[in-house]
């Protein structure tokens, strides 16, 4: 019914024509002055555009028009689609602009309205993505939601030019029936989703297990059918579970699923880094853009993997994920960019395909045969009619077997066939850097910032590289020094000098997180401080104290008519789960009880969704998992004989236990860790010499000065 109900035509809003700029033919409307990539990209469409802001809805108050809010992303292709298609299409602008007030929203740089009306639509209609399409009252209450909408009715799709119409006709004529929908919507809105109940425990993980193993793809990997995303929270839950109950199931949906990625379309193999999502289940055919919260998280999986199975495959793919992300999504001030388009030249995937000519050109006949061979590139192509539609036969490199494999069928040494893969690959690569390159969007965003600075200090400890820690202090000095206000609250977008929007629970608790990662890297105490900081914010600010949990909007922020809390899983983690994880590891790390018992309630307050979805709840799985134990604390007590701190350390690094915790402090009073983690005080060296303080299970065993004796102690024999 919602979508049924499809504002007023007085005539097209006037800029002041000091905002206005002459673009050869083109004007400027409103969003030529934002700083948003997204909204700079439709600044000369004919459509008049406002920003999200009081001012477009006082004026549609005053004019008596219904909002059309369109959100998306500056890398999302079919964002492009409709912008070519109907926002730059005059006839559509013209009747966009006589009845409606339009707005472009960021959903990057607005996470908190895109989160509001995504579950809107999703409510409304039964799906969601983007673009997404909302028409709203001028107060702020839809009426209507969809996403890609195109210009003309197409296979049952109606298009703008008869919705326009439509919405406008019930608007002027028929307000009640406007109004009826507006009320219904408003109901849905504001209904309380209480789903308190009893801590999750090992069941939850039992339930979640089942449901990911029922989903899974035992040929493909991944889980579904398509299109599929990496989705690799799913993949660091299942090395938990394997790590907890030894079912090997868990450990082959990991490994099979991360290897079929790294042998895919969804993998750059010329320019390394990981595209969004697969459109197939062979993740053959990807959406070309390039994400950075995907590289964050797939870098992270890998490293996990590696640690738990010491396969070097998996080493590899993450050292190409860092060179990626340090090559092309690194700033000059060491801050992360968000995203690589999809789209250049005006056609998806453009950039990354190559017919057989190409690479024929760029290689000699020798090594144009071998790439030709293992990566796919037939005659005809691989696109299956998806993206190729001007007859010119383009692929997708992909690896059809595993190069191992590959290597055994050619009677060579595996590294002999990856030494030389490398060399054709850095040809390609130059070849392809004279290409025109997808447009980059160079804004910084503290959440995503925050998971990359969090999966290169997990990097740095895994394989013992200070190079990835440098490259995460870097980027967590940036932030501190250009997002954070002095009172501690940060904001949620940096872009040319500029800052803008007040921070989201997510961008306090991954920069939480990474800090934690970097503290366990590099042992240097001011990151611990920084982790307690933040979340002492975030409980000052986000945390619902009558229903426990955390808004994913500060008491300071714009107020929306709801202020949300998230518990599920999306592209990235609930920020409400990693908050619990954090404040369950600063309560290990600290002492502070009261921080667990924040993580308890946490658990608590969204315990019926947990049980009722686990699948949808892998991150806070992980939590549970942690919050279960056996937890196990190790404070190193740097000594001046014997085994040096290091080789207790490299011990650690050796074992793969997702659910310890360690801190190292000097020989003397501990300094800075003693304040913050009073209890490692009384912990002092034995004779001298480096001493390892393990607890485990809550249980505290006797000092230790050998690493092996550490290690005993740790996995209880």
């Amino acid at each position: 019914m919602f979508n049924s109900i499809m504002s007023s035509a007085t005539g097209l809003n006037t800029l002041s024509m000091a905002m206005l700029e002459e673009n050869g033919k083109r004007k400027a409307n409103r969003l030529a002055v934002e700083n948003s990539p997204y909204l700079l990209q439709h600044a000369y469409n004919p459509v008049d555009w406002h920003p999200w802001g009081e001012e477009a809805f006082r004026l549609a108050a005053a004019q008596d028009k219904p909002i059309f809010l369109s959100i998306g992303y500056s890398t999302c292709h079919w964002c492009h689609v409709m912008e070519r298609e109907s926002f730059e299409d005059k006839d559509v602008a013209r009747l966009m602009n006589e009845s409606f007030i339009c707005v472009k929203v960021d959903r990057e740089e607005r996470p908190d309205l895109d989160g509001y009306f995504m579950s809107l639509c999703q409510m409304m209609t039964g799906e969601g993505g983007w673009p997404l399409t909302i028409i709203m009252t001028p107060g702020k209450v839809p009426i209507f939601a969809g996403t890609y909408i195109p210009k003309e009715n197409r296979y049952g799709r109606m298009g703008m030019m008869s919705l326009i119409p439509k919405v406008s006709g019930i608007w002027r004529n028929n307000r009640s029936l406007a109004t009826m929908v507006a009320e219904k919507v408003a109901a849905i809105a504001n209904r309380i989703d209480s789903s308190e109940g009893e801590e999750p425990g090992e069941g939850a993980l039992h339930a979640g297990y089942a449901q990911l193993y029922g989903k899974y793809d035992r040929i493909h990997g991944g889980f579904g059918d398509s299109p599929k995303f990496p989705t690799t929270h799913n993949l660091t839950f299942l090395l938990r579970y394997w790590k907890r109950t030894g079912n090997p199931n868990a450990l082959a949906m990991v490994e099979n699923t991360i290897l079929k990625i790294r042998m895919g379309g969804i993998y750059d193999h010329i320019g390394l880094g990981a595209h969004r999502y697969s459109t197939d289940r062979e993740w053959l055919v990807p959406h070309f853009e390039k994400m950075l919260y995907d590289q964050a998280l797939l870098l992270m999986a890998c490293a996990e993997t590696f640690h738990a199975t010491r396969n070097a495959e998996y080493r590899q793919i993450a050292q190409e994920i860092i060179s990626y992300v340090r090559r092309d999504m690194t700033s000059p001030d060491g801050a992360f960019y968000s995203a690589e388009d999809a789209d250049s030249e005006g056609s998806e995937g453009e950039f990354y395909m190559w017919t057989r000519e190409e690479v024929q050109e760029a290689l000699n006949d020798s090594d144009a045969k071998l790439f030709l061979e293992i990566f796919g590139i037939k005659e005809n192509g691989n696109l299956r009619g998806e993206i190729s539609t001007d007859g010119i036969a383009r692929a997708i490199p992909h690896l059809r077997i595993p190069l191992d494999e590959t290597a055994s069928q050619m009677g060579l040494a595996h590294e002999n066939l990856r030494e030389r893969l490398e060399s054709i690959r850095l040809k390609l690569f130059a070849q392809r850097e004279k290409r025109i390159h997808p447009f980059k969007d160079d804004k910084i965003l503290a959440d995503w910032n925050g998971l990359m600075i969090a999966a290169m200090a997990k990097a740095a400890w895994v394989f013992d590289d200070k190079s990835y820690s440098d490259a995460a202090i870097r980027c967590c000095g940036f932030i501190m020094e250009k997002m954070m206000s002095r009172d501690g609250s940060l904001f949620h977008r940096f872009r040319d000098d500029q800052v803008a929007v007040k921070g989201f629970l997510d961008d306090y608790v991954f920069l939480a997180w990474g800090h934690l990662e970097l503290y366990e890297a590099t042992f240097e105490t001011e990151h611990l401080q920084s982790a307690l900081r933040l979340m002492q914010y975030v409980n000052d600010h986000f945390r619902d104290a009558r229903e426990g949990g955390y808004h994913f909007t500060s008491d300071v922020g714009e107020r929306l008519p709801i202020r949300r809390k998230e518990s599920g899983d999306g592209a990235i983690p609930s920020g409400n789960a990693v908050a619990m994880l954090n404040l369950l590891k600063l309560s290990r790390m600290t002492g502070l009880t009261e921080l667990e018992s924040l993580a308890r309630q946490t658990a608590k307050a969204f315990a019926d969704r947990i049980s009722r979805f686990p699948i949808a709840h892998t991150q806070f799985l992980q939590a549970v998992d942690f919050a279960i134990g056996p937890s196990v604390e190790v404070v190193i007590v740097r000594g001046d004989g014997g085994a040096d701190a290091k080789d207790f350390i490299n011990a650690l690094r050796d074992s793969y236990i997702p659910e310890m915790s360690v801190l190292v402090k000097s020989s003397a009073g501990g300094g800075e860790l003693a304040a913050i983690s009073p209890f490692t005080s009384a912990m002092k060296s034995i004779g001298g010499k480096t001493t390892a303080h393990v607890c485990r299970g809550f249980v505290c065993a006797q000092p230790v000065t050998d690493p092996a004796a550490m290690i005993r102690i740790i996995v209880g024999r």
